[in-house]
C-alpha cells in the first residue's frame, strides 16, 4: 500500500538507484496524468530529464472504459484482436478512435510541454513510468513508441500491477521491469493507494515545470 503517487515514486527511485551515474544518458518518460507525479520523483532522484509519453486506451463501443487497444501520440497502436473479434467491433470504430486520440494526444503534448522541446530518447536508457497498470495496454503502447524512437535500453517502471501483466506482458516489451507490488489477485490500481485522486492538467504542468 502506498500513501500517494509521490511516495510510490520515491520507492521506485530507490529500486532504480543502480542507474544513477549511468554512462548512458537517462530519460524518464511519464504517462499522464498520474504517472507524472510518480515519474518526477524518479527523475529528481536520478538527476535525469523528465518528459511525457502520451498514450490512451481505445474504448469498446458503448463501454469506453473497456480497453480494446491503445494508441500513442506518434501513431503507435496496440489492438486486442481477440477482444475486438469477440465484441464484433467494426474497423470503422477502431480507425475513428485512433484518429480521435492521435489528435487529442498531440494537443495534450503541447499543453503539458508548455513550449519545451521533446526530450530525445535515441541511444538513451528510457524509463517509462505510470502510476500502475491493469491490462497494461497503454504502457505497452508507450514502450513500443519509445522503442521505435531509438531508445537503447527500455525500462518499464510501475508501483503496482497484476502479476501476469507485469511478468508476462510487460516483460515481453521492456528490457527491464521494475514493479514494487505484483499481486496475483488484483482489482484496481487505486486499491493500492491511500490517496488516489484524479490528477489535473494543472498538476501535470506544475510537476513538469518543477523538473526543468
Amino acid at each position: 500500500m502506498f500513501l500517494d503517487r509521490a511516495e510510490a515514486g520515491k520507492k521506485l527511485a530507490v529500486a532504480l538507484s543502480d542507474l544513477h551515474g549511468s554512462s548512458d544518458p537517462l530519460v524518464v518518460l511519464a504517462i499522464p496524468r498520474g504517472g507524472v507525479l510518480v515519474a518526477c520523483e524518479i527523475a529528481r532522484a536520478l538527476q535525469a530529464p523528465l518528459d511525457v509519453c502520451l498514450t490512451h486506451k481505445i474504448g469498446a463501443p458503448g463501454n469506453p472504459e473497456l480497453a480494446i487497444g491503445a494508441v500513442a501520440d506518434d501513431g503507435t497502436t496496440l489492438l486486442d484482436q481477440t477482444l475486438i473479434a469477440a465484441l464484433l467491433v467494426s474497423r470503422q470504430h477502431v480507425d475513428r478512435e485512433i484518429d480521435l486520440w492521435r489528435h487529442e494526444l498531440a494537443r495534450r503534448a503541447q499543453v503539458y510541454r508548455q513550449g519545451r522541446a521533446r526530450v530525445p530518447v535515441k541511444d538513451a536508457v528510457a524509463i517509462v513510468v505510470d502510476d500502475g497498470v491493469a491490462t497494461g495496454s497503454t504502457l505497452i503502447a508507450a514502450l513500443r513508441s519509445t522503442r521505435a524512437a531509438g531508445a537503447k535500453t527500455l525500462i518499464a517502471a510501475v508501483p503496482v500491477g497484476p502479476h501476469a501483466t507485469v511478468y508476462r506482458e510487460l516483460a515481453r516489451e521492456a528490457d527491464r521491469v521494475e514493479c514494487l507490488l505484483a499481486p496475483y489477485e488484483f482489482y484496481a490500481v487505486g486499491a493500492f493507494y491511500r490517496y488516489f485522486g484524479q490528477v489535473t492538467d494543472e498538476e501535470v504542468i506544475e510537476a513538469m515545470s518543477n523538473e526543468e
